[in-house]
């Protein structure tokens, strides 16, 4: 009799990294407009359902891209402070999607393969500069890491705490602190972070 060949099955390529967990989501939010005073905004927001943002990897920000009503696009989705995320949705995004307020619209979305680098307010940055110890571990930490300390910095409500937080972020920075302190990245329990409020009339 013919001896059976042996089949040797090819070890599957492991996915690249920060991808492996990168499964798509897709649910449908409603389109709001936010309650603002003075002048209108050209801008709407949506908040994710709380199941469709649990399969998100984090609580607290997360870089996506995908699809809203089939349009491309790619953005940071920001904790509600209440278990959640919402995404600002810009003028532009929102026209190619043929989309208004109070629409509810299709979401397509995966967490990206590498987290963008944030933008650095330009008082922080002076700050940095002044501190080459602080400088130099801002440049060794990771986006996400230096993410967090630009909102634990931001989400201060008034002047005087975000300039007292910079001069503790750099302080902490030259000591070799990776991280920011006592930041509740989820918004939950500090109330630092929360979505816009919506406007219902």
């Amino acid at each position: 009799m013919p001896s059976k060949k042996k089949v040797t099955k090819k070890p599957k390529k492991a996915a690249p990294s920060g991808q492996a967990s990168a499964s798509k989501v897709k649910c449908k939010a409603t389109l709001f407009r936010p309650a603002v005073t003075g002048r209108p905004v050209s801008w709407t927001f949506l908040v994710l359902p709380k199941a469709a943002s649990a399969k998100l990897p984090a609580r607290s920000m997360v870089s996506v891209e995908g699809t809203l009503n089939g349009v491309a696009f790619q953005a940071t989705l920001e904790p509600d402070g209440r278990g959640s995320h919402w995404l600002k949705v810009d003028r532009k995004l929102r026209e190619a999607a043929a989309a208004n307020p109070r629409d509810v619209i299709m979401l397509e979305i995966a967490p990206v393969a590498e987290e963008p680098e944030p933008k650095v307010p330009a008082d922080l940055r002076k700050a940095l500069s002044a501190v080459p110890e602080a400088r130099a571990t801002w440049t060794a930490i990771t986006p996400i890491a230096r993410r967090d300390w630009i909102h634990w910095i931001t989400s201060g409500k008034r002047a005087e705490t975000r300039t007292k937080r910079i001069a503790t972020a750099c302080d902490m920075l030259a000591k070799g602190k990776r991280r920011a302190c006592c930041f509740d990245r989820s918004g939950m329990y500090s109330n630092s972070l929360s979505c816009p409020v919506a406007d219902v009339e």
